[in-house]
């Protein structure tokens, strides 16, 4: 990898160089573009699972089952992130974040590019299908890697009173590499539905290498993070290095804070989930055009990509915990409201719904949370923990947060009561978990291994 040397001082203490300067930007910028493209390469494949997959990779079957199908490679995804999050905290513990990030964002664009070439049922018969669920799984194993590795590089990277931004930083990737594949796809979508079919949908795959390569550049020349470095070398003095593994370690002694993280993450990764999707379909039904559907879920999400960080600032200010109790709280009140300007029939009341629920009670509790769930676990397991931790939430909260949903409307004849109803308690779960976690924003001192550790606890001061 890179050969430039690693900053020997901590982050945060005595005079900050050009050089320390120059690494925390490429940390941030390698982490919000690696996250770019994992939104990006995610939104690019649901509609292609909608729209092109089920005549093209399962044209032999009935249209139904062609698009169940097509749906359970995109859940595919899914379900190897934890997998992908255990195997690359594992080595992200023991070799480094800047490694593990470099093979997962190698592994994750490979994956997508690879979608956009790949032949049909048509050419290559049942060979199709295989291969494209495992690339789906592959993709699904790097993004499990790359969100924590990503989060972890900026924040360790980071000054010392603003960790909070520093890891919302790759967060807010997510809500851009949507903005970007929405403005892709739009484009491509006014080839002629034949064309579309036949080539159209492949080129915004293909062009993810673009990013990819910028990604991967800038990862080969950040250094490793210098929390990192200085627990590996506590570690050698110690002669612990290789003393234990790391998902046992975090199993069997911080189970508490996988916990803790795992169900602080369901509310606004559920939300997350709800409005690219399931509000959509609800939107259109309600009389709304699809195209001014998505502009208006277009500019909200454009607003997102800076609410998160700012509310993430917010939190290094006045601690995390403030800003995501209050994030519940606000979701708590707006998910009522939200469903009935979605449902309107009115553009500017559905433009009003989309911004209550992402630049406002979304990010409210998800610009923070990248640091929050850091601040849960030790540097020598913290990839692993905070891999485990968020993926769990994501599988568990976003993951299955439109059939969910589906089922909920389906189960109110029409109405969104259960809908709201099921949101309002996922957001007095994840408020019970921010209550009870210790608050560490303003406390734990990121450069000493010991007092990280007595930070972690749950229960507060």
């Amino acid at each position: 990898m890179s050969t430039t040397p690693a900053p020997q001082v901590g982050a945060g203490l005595g005079t900050v160089t050009h050089s320390e300067s120059k690494d925390r930007r490429r940390a941030l910028v390698s982490g919000y573009l690696g996250s770019t493209v994992e939104f990006y390469d995610f939104l690019l494949y649901g509609t292609a699972a909608s729209l092109v997959f089920p005549a093209l990779f399962f044209g032999g079957m009935p249209a139904a089952v062609g698009v169940v199908l097509s749906y359970v490679t995109l859940a595919a995804g899914y379900v190897a992130r934890p997998l992908g999050g255990i195997i690359f905290g594992h080595f992200g513990d023991r070799y480094g974040r800047k490694k593990m990030l470099f093979v997962t964002m190698a592994m994750m664009g490979s994956a997508s590019v690879l979608v956009g070439a790949l032949p049909g049922s048509a050419q290559i018969g049942i060979l199709a299908p295989i291969l494209l669920v495992t690339l789906r799984v592959i993709q699904g194993i790097a993004v499990g890697g790359e969100w924590a590795g990503a989060t972890l590089l900026g924040m360790e990277h980071s000054k010392a009173g603003k960790r909070g931004f520093s890891a919302s930083i790759a967060v807010s990737g997510g809500p851009s590499g949507a903005v970007l594949a929405t403005i892709v796809l739009a484009v491509f979508s006014m080839l002629p539905a034949g064309q579309f079919l036949a080539w159209g949908w492949r080129v915004p795959f293909l062009l993810s290498a673009i990013l990819v390569l910028i990604a991967l550049w800038l990862r080969y020349r950040v250094t490793e993070s210098p929390m990192f470095l200085k627990a590996q070398q506590a570690a050698e003095e110690a002669g612990t290095l290789r003393s234990s593994v790391p998902i046992v370690n975090v199993l069997r002694n911080h189970w508490p804070a996988v916990l803790v993280c795992v169900l602080a993450g369901l509310a606004p990764l559920f939300l997350q989930s709800l409005m690219a999707t399931f509000t959509l379909t609800y939107a259109v039904k309600s009389g709304q055009p699809q195209t001014l559907v998505l502009l208006m879920m277009t500019i909200s999400t454009f607003l997102h990509i800076f609410a998160i960080p700012a509310w993430a600032a917010l939190s290094d200010k006045v601690g995390r915990r403030p800003v995501l109790i209050a994030g519940t709280i606000v979701g708590l009140a707006v998910i009522w409201p939200i469903f009935a300007l979605v449902g309107s029939g009115n553009i500017w009341l559905l433009l009003l719904g989309y911004i209550l629920a992402n630049p406002i009670a979304q990010a409210m509790m998800y610009g923070p949370i990248g640091a929050f769930i850091s601040e849960k676990f030790p540097t020598k397991l913290r990839y692993t923990g905070v891999s485990l931790s968020y993926q769990l939430a994501t599988t568990l909260g976003a993951g299955f947060a439109p059939l969910i949903a589906a089922g909920l409307l389906a189960g109110g004849h029409g109405s969104t009561w259960m809908v709201s109803a099921f949101f309002s308690l996922l957001c007095v779960v994840s408020g019970l978990a921010f209550l009870v976690a210790k608050e560490t924003g303003r406390t734990v001192d990121t450069q000493n291994e010991d007092s990280e550790v007595r930070a972690s606890g749950l229960v507060k001061a």
